[in-house]
């Protein structure tokens, strides 16, 4: 291979989202996480990380709950009694 062609072949794009440069087990960590945040929506359990993304980006400067805080008013908003309730 000429050294015109290796430059070429290297000059070529990545693909998106392909971490050019990435180890690979920071790409398997990083499609870990991915799944992991997909299956907590699919069950309905709170994510905290989620959550702290939301508050910077919509709140800054606010203070946020601790994550026990944040566990407990979920568990409260999901078990509470009190509320409108058909049966």
């Amino acid at each position: 291979m000429s050294k015109s062609d290796a430059e070429r072949l290297g000059a070529l794009p990545q693909p998106p989202g392909d971490s050019a440069g990435a180890s690979p087990g920071a790409r398997v960590a990083e499609i870990a996480r991915a799944v992991r945040q997909s299956a907590r929506q699919i069950f309905g359990i709170p994510d905290y990380e989620r959550y702290l993304a939301h508050c910077a980006e919509h709140h800054p400067g606010e203070p946020v709950l601790s994550q026990r805080e944040f566990f407990a008013r979920a568990i409260d908003r999901k078990y509470c009694k009190s509320g409108p309730r058909c049966c």
